[in-house]
């Protein structure tokens, strides 16, 4: 018996197939295990016949014992401990070894067949992927998508949640006081604004929350900074009421949560944590749809609504709603097999994992031509990039971006793992308690579709006779104002507008509250709209109208060039006015 001082695996090498393989494994195992072609090494073993060799690997253990097939593959790989799972399965759960004998055996019969799938699955090089590029940008990318929130959040947060603003912080946490006097009422809203609610202090944490965002595009500390960026949304999305309630907010915090760590450097289990929330965020956008049982989504008609009824529709809304019905059908039906179907392929090999990628990235692109929805479109793609691995970069570009050492690693994990558990639980429902933090959500958009656009006009009058409309910056109103592009900024008071006019105003106790906000003349709320008709004197009376808005069609529009026209529907809400109220 010879001993050697490290395993040799031997392998066919006039096998393509073979070859690309084994360099995958060379990477897996680094030095610890030699690697040779029999064609070279045969004349070494003349204990094994050279059929041998050409039907499987051999594997030539340190003290001499020869392994072969599935069972030297497994072996081979075990030497790195994050690949030592396959011998422990091959060892001890019951049917391993004879499937995968079978397994081994069949495909090393049918190598041409194989190679040419594992071509098209991978390309040329089956090697480890990795994401030196997509990485670095996806840190970059969402620091730049924080800075667009903060900074979106910083022009408006005054006028919607500062001390004489629609809801007032400082009442907001009163209510919460109130029902809960303890410690408690800490975790349950998890913000800074209970050591100040001021509105210098809202605006710090905007503006501190850009500067930090703008520090992670530079690439400085962008653990520290996400940390903080993250904390100071959450301070925000604690006390913003309606206003901060949508899913892009939660989207936001959940994955600047798991970017945290991800910029730690620890790629593999929180890259795959990503890709979770990547297939969670399409995947049940899809599956609300059809769960819903609504009628349009279920015969494919959603769509002929959609770009009508939506929140902050663009001029490119009005062009898309006259397409053809049968075309709208067909992208009806591309929009459940892009939700349903292509986040299964984001854990695919390489060349599956890209496609998934570009037609994910296109969605989105489609989504965001034809519709306002914030930086929601741009969170998503960010998260796309995660799919791409240095294949699709040049060489110049992926060694600019190749990941130095990180030092006290050790430490490290004693704080990643924990992490990666905690966020894990609390997706499968088992640690409700972090539900304040926001690491894990439910996402669906437009589980209902909406097929009427009811719209509501503010009005204002100084006797109660003659009335002057409230203009918005962004929402339908004028019917010649041509819907325009405003993403990634969110103008939150209009988005609200058409939440509050699928109901009625006594569901919205916000609503009321921006009335009064008007009557007395409010300089901050004012700034959130595009007119105020009375040129800052304060109106004796409010009241709110209800409309029908559709697009006008194509004759309608050159005849008139109004983008919209509109029904009376009836009052949404009774004139008040301050001196009632007292």
């Amino acid at each position: 018996m010879v001993l050697r001082a490290k395993p040799i695996l031997i392998y066919d090498g006039n096998c393509g197939f073979c070859q690309r393989w084994i360099e995958r494994w060379r990477q897996i195992t680094n030095d610890s295990i030699e690697y040779a072609p029999y064609q070279e090494t045969a004349g070494q073993f003349p204990e094994i016949a050279e059929k041998e060799f050409e039907s499987s690997v051999k594997l030539i253990w340190t003290d001499g014992k020869i392994y072969d097939a599935a069972e030297a593959a497994f072996r081979t790989l075990s030497v790195s401990p994050s690949h030592r799972w396959p011998l422990w399965l091959y060892q001890n759960l019951p049917g391993m070894r004879p499937a995968s004998e079978f397994f081994y055996r069949f495909v090393a019969s049918r190598r041409v067949l194989f190679s040419k799938i594992s071509l098209f699955l991978w390309g040329q090089d089956v090697k480890k992927s990795r994401y030196s590029v997509s990485s670095a940008l996806f840190t970059r990318f969402l620091g730049l998508i924080f800075f667009i929130a903060f900074a979106s959040l910083s022009v408006q947060i005054l006028g919607l949640i500062g001390s004489h603003g629609i809801v007032p912080v400082t009442k907001y946490l009163g209510a919460i006081k109130e029902h809960i006097p303890g410690v408690e009422k800490f975790w349950f809203c998890p913000t800074l604004a209970w050591l100040n609610a001021s509105d210098g202090f809202l605006l710090f944490l905007c503006w501190a929350g850009a500067a930090f965002s703008l520090l992670i595009v530079l690439g400085i500390a962008p653990a520290l900074f996400l940390f903080l960026c993250w904390f100071f949304y959450l301070s925000l999305f604690s006390v913003g009421s309606s206003f901060l309630s949508f899913q892009w907010d939660i989207l936001l915090l959940e994955t600047g949560f798991l970017a945290i760590f991800f910029a730690l450097r620890f790629n593999g289990i929180f890259r795959f944590l990503l890709k979770l929330l990547l297939f969670k965020l399409m995947f049940l956008s899809g599956f609300v749809k059809l769960a819903s049982r609504d009628a349009t989504w279920r015969n494919l008609s959603a769509l002929q609504y959609h770009f009508e009824t939506q929140p902050l529709p663009v001029w490119v809304s009005w062009y898309v709603h006259h397409f053809p019905s049968w075309l709208l059908t067909f992208f009806c039906f591309c929009v459940f097999a892009t939700e349903l179907g292509v986040p299964f392929l984001i854990f695919m090999p390489r060349r599956i994992r890209h496609f998934a990628m570009f037609i994910l990235i296109y969605f989105q692109i489609g989504i965001a031509a034809t519709g306002n929805y914030t930086f929601f479109n741009l969170l998503t793609i960010c998260l796309c990039l995660l799919l791409a691995d240095d294949s699709l970069w040049p060489n110049k570009i992926v060694e600019k971006f190749k990941p130095k050492s990180l030092v006290a690693a050790p430490l490290l994990k004693r704080v990643i793992y924990p992490a990666a558990v905690l966020t894990l639980l609390a997706n499968l429902g088992a640690l409700t308690i972090v539900e304040p933090l926001h690491i894990a959500n439910g996402y669906g958009l437009f589980a209902m579709m909406t097929t009427k656009r009811p719209e509501i006009i503010v009005e204002g009058s100084m006797d109660g006779k003659k009335w002057e409309a409230y203009e918005f910056k962004y929402k339908p109103g004028d019917l010649n104002k041509k819907p325009a592009f405003v993403a990634p900024h969110q103008p939150r008071l209009d988005w609200q507008m058409w939440f509050a006019a699928l109901g009625n105003w006594r569901g919205n106790p916000w609503f009321i509250s921006f009335c009064e906000k008007l009557l007395e003349g409010s300089p901050e709320v004012l700034r959130l709209l595009k007119t105020d008709p009375f040129s800052g004197q304060k109106p004796i009376y409010v009241r709110a109208l209800f409309y029908e808005y559709h697009f006008t069609n194509p004759e309608e529009k050159r005849k008139t060039g109004a983008w919209w026209k509109r029904k009376f529907l009836g009052t949404y809400c009774p004139a008040i006015s301050l001196r009632n109220k007292a």
